[in-house]
């Protein structure tokens, strides 16, 4: 599930920088730091016969950096906290914080880092990237689509898929689907 936020939070952030329509790209260039004032990271899991499971990542942090020049060397960097994650139900929250799932105490960080921007449209871009939790890292991709720029502020919707076994969080599966769906938010304030 973090790996997926993680995925999401680069798209989102790698989308931004390429759609330009109204705003000039060189407008936007630069280096942001993501805010959790207006960001957020959630994610969910489908479950069979309906329902699943839902959550938020309280604790996160990252950059953006838009190179108007060339949009392939533009970067994203997200950083989650597992420690974080909420549900709305305790017992949940401190089930996936154990072993079974992100083992918090032993892996503290999920970190996402592009490696490459492809613009896709006039405000979209396919983010792609590594993600390592639980030690473990693996490439994925994110779409991100932005949302507003104004006043050194942008926002980007990212959007993706992981899957959580590839990361030893498997803990479930068949009845869980294996596949995290990240939905993000992320707000940058320049530097």
């Amino acid at each position: 599930m973090v790996a997926r936020i993680f995925g999401f939070a680069a798209v989102a952030t790698c989308l931004a920088m390429p759609v330009f329509a109204a705003v000039a790209l060189s407008d936007a260039a630069g280096s942001y730091t993501i805010s959790p004032a207006g960001s957020s990271i959630r994610f969910s899991v489908g479950k069979a016969g309906g329902g699943g499971l839902a959550g938020a990542f309280a604790r996160f942090k990252g950059s953006i950096r838009i190179d108007n020049s060339n949009i392939g060397r533009s970067q994203v960097n997200i950083t989650i906290f597992p420690e974080s994650v909420g549900t709305g139900q305790r017992r949940v929250d401190a089930f996936l914080r154990s072993d079974a799932v992100f083992d918090a105490a032993n892996n503290p960080e999920i970190q996402f880092r592009s490696t490459s921007v492809k613009r896709t449209g006039d405000t979209s871009a396919l983010v792609t990237g590594r993600l390592t939790a639980r030690g473990k890292t693996f490439p994925e991709k994110f779409t991100a689509e932005l949302s507003a720029f104004k006043a050194g502020t942008i926002r980007f919707h990212v959007t993706g898929k992981v899957l959580r076994s590839r990361y030893g969080m498997d803990v479930g599966t068949p009845i869980y689907s294996n596949v995290v769906d990240f939905d993000m938010m992320l707000t940058g304030r320049r530097r």
